[in-house]
C-alpha cells in the first residue's frame, strides 16, 4: 500500500470518525461510517451494527460525503422521515492506502483495532478486521 498523505498531513495523524445509526418507520436500521477527510466526511452505509464489524467482513456501500457537522449530529433527517443517533465515535489513523484498499486503525468506544476497507466494484466496499501484526 502507498503512504497516504492528504493536504500535507502525515499518514499517522489521528482523524475523527463517527458511526451513526439510522432509523426510519417501517424499515430496518442501518449504520453510516463517516471518516473525516479534509473538509468532509467520506461516508459508507453498512447494514450491521459496529459490534459485528470485527466478527466477519461486512459490506460497506460508498454514499455521498457529509459535512463535518455530522460528527456530533443526532436528530431528525430526511425531512423528518428518519432519525440518527451516534452509535460510536473516536479517532482513526490511515496506516496505508492505494486505489484498491485502505488500512485503517480505529480508536473508538466500540470500533477498535486495524481494519481493511477494500474496494470491490463501483460503490461496493468490504470492511474486515486486519490480520496485520502490530
Amino acid at each position: 500500500m502507498k503512504e497516504y498523505i492528504m493536504g500535507g498531513m502525515r499518514k499517522d495523524k489521528p482523524l475523527r470518525f463517527v458511526i451513526q445509526r439510522h432509523t426510519r418507520d417501517g424499515e430496518r436500521p442501518h449504520w453510516d461510517l463517516m471518516l473525516e477527510r479534509g473538509e468532509v466526511l467520506e461516508t459508507y452505509r453498512v447494514s450491521l451494527p459496529p459490534e459485528d464489524w470485527g466478527v466477519k467482513p461486512v459490506e460497506a456501500v460508498r454514499i455521498f460525503d457529509h459535512p463535518l457537522k455530522f460528527l456530533s449530529y443526532e436528530g431528525s433527517v430526511n425531512k423528518g422521515k428518519g432519525q440518527v443517533e451516534i452509535a460510536d465515535c473516536g479517532t482513526y489513523r490511515v496506516l496505508g492506502r492505494d486505489d484498491k484498499q485502505q488500512l485503517l486503525e480505529f480508536a473508538g468506544n466500540i470500533l477498535n483495532g486495524k481494519f481493511v476497507l477494500a474496494h470491490i466494484k463501483n460503490a461496493e466496499w468490504k470492511l474486515s478486521r486486519s490480520d496485520t501484526a502490530d
